[in-house]
């Protein structure tokens, strides 16, 4: 059984939030083994500069790396990364398996995004949308779609 593993900075605070990752999690139980690793958001000064806010982001990046397996297929989500649709990540969640990898490990950075290390680290980068959205709703949004791709691989009629 696969592995998904999710390392995130900053946690969920709003029980909206929460309750549809809930909601995700349980439903995820019966198709893959779901880790979700918060790491804490670095502070930051409300008028910080450019050499401070990249600071933040390194700081980040590197206690992301640090909990990352080598043995695991990392996919950072970043706007660099390629859009795709839900059966293409379907195929990309199945040719994982395919290679061997038996974790998947996706990466949501803090409000200022990763850090180039993370994301050169990664196997593949993926962008969900050109749109901003909170990180928070990424993280729903990255379940939905993980859930969803195995719908898709079983057949299921979740998928329309």
């Amino acid at each position: 059984m696969l592995t998904v593993q999710i390392i995130c900075i900053g946690s969920l605070k709003e029980r909206y939030w929460k309750d549809a990752l809930a909601e995700y999690q349980k439903r995820l139980n019966s198709f893959c083994r779901l880790q979700i690793l918060e790491l804490p958001e670095e502070r930051l000064a409300d008028r910080a500069g450019e050499a401070e806010i990249a600071s933040v982001i390194e700081a980040e990046g590197k206690r992301i790396l640090a909990k990352i397996s080598p043995k695991s297929f990392l996919i950072p989500l970043c706007i660099e990364g390629k859009q795709m649709d839900s059966i293409e990540f379907s195929h990309l969640l199945a040719q994982v398996a395919l290679e061997g990898y038996s974790t998947v490990t996706f990466i949501i950075g803090g409000s200022y995004g990763l850090s180039d290390t993370v994301k050169r680290a990664g196997k593949r980068k993926l962008s969900m949308s050109e749109m901003t959205f909170p990180h928070q709703l990424a993280r729903v949004m990255l379940l939905e779609q993980v859930y969803r791709a195995f719908m898709i691989s079983s057949g299921s009629k979740y998928h329309k």
